[in-house]
């Protein structure tokens, strides 16, 4: 024992005190190099907090900029005019017959009554330029009025209607009148015939939807994404009911019941790489495939429906499966262990326990569905179409290329409904986003 003890002193005295656990982390040194360590932290803490902060100030830039453009697309500049349904012009027969009706010059009741508020225009040059305040539209709207209602006639009415793009933007302050005349659309005249019409009472801007509830039309102060919203909808059915069972059930197999070969893993490679191909691609495929090969509807939600699906189909199958991995093996074998069958298995307990991961992925799918359009302009979705569509079948446009229709066009007001309708388009994203987190947290299991 004494040979040990003396042994043991004799290491420590040989063992510098250097080398010492307490006296080693007390070297310059090591200090520098724990300054080095945190600097470098630093640097990286600062480098994550400046690009944070970029990509806020990009996004507040781009969601203010479409914001100041597109809320002025919500307002409407209105004219009230007291319109007199004159007899001789609407209804000469006094048949009432429906084709006299429809087929009338409500243009000269309009005439009329805005010679009759500035009686001291006498040229004709003048009252053509004076008719320019008024929406091309307004006709239309006195005649689904007398259409409606055809006691109307030989009445006086004070009426509502629609001003012309050029007055709206000029209401909006969108069309600057310190301009000199060349380089405006509304001549000098016309603004002191709206000024005046303003200080009566008889125009005024006010707020509307009729971006919304209209239907496209070729010109701006008319032209609503009524169509287009619904057009999106029935796109967006067809592609939920293709995509989704078969995007699920594919996942269920691969990870469920498919034995790991080289023909799985060349399936799983393939799908993998079907979600990074451009979408454009699909497109092409589609015209090929459901245009040209089987002869289906162009410019129709189903065949925008089916290549959205193809699309979709990926990313669906992905979170799918990643979500039915996430469930531990522990489930699977105490449901084996009680005897459930490797069905039951995944369909009692697994597919439940997976389906907030399989609800997110899903819902994230159909929102890069909804934003998509490369992939419907190639099946001729990028057709004007001013009805409603009724099926899936009927010509129909969606938001997206609704929006690239619009910021072709040339006049002013086109950018505010083009701003408009990327507002509606985000709002339904940033809908479908914040309805994915709350599924996601409301369902999710930690384990």
């Amino acid at each position: 024992m004494t040979d040990i003890v003396a042994h043991s002193e004799t290491i420590e005295q040989a063992v510098p005190q250097a080398l010492s656990p307490s006296s080693r982390y007390k070297t310059e040194e090591f200090a520098a190099r724990v300054r080095r360590r945190h600097k470098s932290e630093s640097r990286f803490r600062w480098l994550g907090i400046g690009a944070i902060s970029i990509a806020a100030v990009v996004l507040v830039t781009l969601i203010s900029t479409v914001v100041l453009n597109g809320y002025t697309g919500f307002f409407q500049t209105r004219i009230e005019l007291a319109i007199t349904f004159d007899p001789e012009v609407i209804d000469p027969s006094g048949t009432r017959s429906a084709d006299d009706i429809s087929g009338a010059d409500y243009l000269k009741l309009i005439r009329d009554a805005l010679a009759a508020a500035f009686p001291e225009i006498t040229s004709r040059e003048d009252r053509r330029a004076v008719v320019d305040l008024v929406s091309s539209g307004a006709p239309f709207q006195l005649r689904q009025m007398v259409m409606a209602d055809p006691n109307l006639i030989g009445t006086t009415k004070t009426i509502t209607l629609l001003a012309s793009d050029n007055v709206d933007q000029l209401m909006k302050g969108h069309i600057a009148r310190s301009l000199p005349e060349i380089q405006r659309n509304v001549s000098d005249r016309q603004i002191g015939w709206v000024d005046a019409l303003a200080g009566r009472g008889q125009l005024g801007t006010f707020f509307s939807l009729d971006v919304v509830t209209q239907n496209n039309s070729r010109q701006p102060e008319l032209a609503g994404m009524r169509g287009a919203i619904i057009g999106s909808f029935l796109t967006l059915l067809i592609t939920m009911v293709l995509a989704v069972p078969v995007g699920v059930a594919a996942a269920v197999y691969l990870e469920e019941f498919a034995p790991k070969n080289r023909w799985t893993d060349l399936i799983e490679v393939n799908i993998n790489n079907l979600a990074a191909v451009p979408s454009i691609v699909f497109g092409l495929l589609g015209l090929a495939m459901f245009l040209n090969f089987f002869g289906l509807p162009r410019s129709a939600p189903l065949v925008g429906g089916m290549v959205l699906a193809l699309m979709t189909l990926p990313i669906v199958i992905i979170a799918s499966r990643a979500a039915l991995k996430a469930v531990p093996p522990s489930i699977r074998e105490a449901a084996l262990g009680i005897g459930a069958s490797p069905l039951q298995v995944v369909t009692h307990h697994v597919l439940p326990l997976a389906m907030p991961g399989i609800l997110t992925g899903t819902i994230i799918g159909m929102g890069h569905a909804l934003g998509e359009t490369a992939p419907l302009l190639m099946i001729g979705m990028v057709a004007f179409v001013a009805d409603t569509p009724t099926s899936v079948s009927d010509p129909a446009s969606v938001l997206p290329v609704q929006i690239y229709m619009w910021a072709e066009s040339a006049e002013r007001g086109w950018v505010e409904r083009t701003a408009a309708a990327i507002m509606i388009l985000l709002t339904f994203l940033i809908l479908m986003n914040g309805l994915a987190v709350y599924l996601r947290r409301k369902f999710e299991r930690r384990w």
